[in-house]
């Protein structure tokens, strides 16, 4: 398959229901041997730029790192916050390192090493990691979102309805659902036919790249994108809808402009985080062709993979008294 092919198959995230007429036959493909590795294009092919952007993702790292270790810090030292509200916030800047952890570390050693190259095996890694991390996200912020409906719709019923058994089970229920998209795309990749090298447009192994470069059966990549939207997208935006429609209702109906403010200030800050990682997330799988097959997408890609799990805790801690007055706490204690 020649270069050009090659940049044509990852032009869109689902652009297979294209181009399924560039993959090899049943027959070609028997003779086949598998992909042995990805060659990631990155940010940019300037040396001069490196060092900089270098600097500029190791800053980030590690500003989302450690704000996002600071906000489980402080909720689980401080007794005041052990509530099912903090406990999915703490579960949620967990999945926020290991989301950012999974592609940055990668993309940095690879500027230190001058190289471009990531075994299959490392790809199929780092695109399962990924999608387990960003769905589990996706389906905490859900679960914060009904965390609030409850509160605010059902305050007499709240810590009967969210007790301890029902929040554990709800983490556990994320993950799992995280664990499932992770496995029905690899049974997709696991079909690759390629015997090359292939280029992938963007700084980590995208799974829509990866996904778009796959040679199984078209109703099987159907039947698996139907199952994973309706995970990813149709089930958690539903669930946040459905709650903030029921939330407002609730609101509007409240008599003083000072209780209705006071239970507004309660979800801004997750009407923020949702914002953030679900419109930065569309902008980028919804982008225009172009921007997919240059580096237009990686940079795109860089909002949502790094900028995001790195503003989620100022987010919370600057618009929560809570958060704020634990942290004070605990660097009192600290020092």
């Amino acid at each position: 398959m020649r270069k050009a092919d090659i940049n044509h198959d990852i032009v869109m995230p689902y652009s297979w229901l294209l181009n399924a007429s560039s993959c090899p036959s049943r027959i070609e493909a028997q003779n086949l041997s598998r992909v042995s590795e990805f060659y990631l294009m990155g940010l940019s092919e300037d040396p001069d730029l490196q060092p900089i952007i270098f600097g500029l993702l190791l800053s980030m790292y590690l500003v989302a790192v450690l704000g996002n270790l600071l906000i489980i810090l402080a909720v689980s030292s401080d007794s005041h916050l052990h509530t099912p509200m903090y406990f999915f916030l703490s579960n949620l800047s967990l999945a926020d390192i290991g989301f950012i952890s999974t592609t940055v570390p990668k993309m940095l050693v690879n500027i230190q090493t001058h190289s471009r190259a990531i075994s299959y095996v490392g790809c199929l890694t780092q695109m399962s990691l990924f999608l387990i991390f960003g769905c589990v996200d996706a389906m905490l912020l859900t679960v914060m979102a009904y965390d609030r409906f409850v509160a605010i719709c059902k305050p007499l019923h709240y810590h009967v309805i969210m007790n301890p058994r029902l929040c554990g089970l709800l983490v556990l229920v994320s993950f799992f659902f995280g664990l499932l998209e992770s496995q029905l795309h690899d049974l997709v990749v696991l079909q690759f036919p390629y015997s090359k090298s292939v280029e992938i447009a963007d700084f980590f192994c995208d799974p829509s790249h990866i996904f778009s470069l796959s040679c199984s059966d078209p109703l099987t990549k159907n039947i698996i994108m139907c199952l994973v939207g309706a995970i990813y997208g149709v089930l958690t935006l539903s669930g946040i809808f459905f709650s903030y429609y029921k939330v407002v209702s609730s609101i509007l109906r409240i008599p003083s402009s000072g209780g209705r403010y006071k239970a507004f200030s309660t979800c801004g800050s997750h009407l923020a985080v949702v914002g953030l990682f679900y419109g930065t997330g569309s902008g980028v799988y919804f982008s225009s062709e172009e921007s997919s097959v240059t580096r237009k997408g990686a940079v795109a890609s860089v909002m949502y993979t790094v900028v995001t799990p790195m503003l989620n805790p100022f987010i919370y801690s600057l618009n929560n008294r809570d958060i704020r007055g634990a942290l004070r706490r605990l660097r009192r204690r600290t020092v």
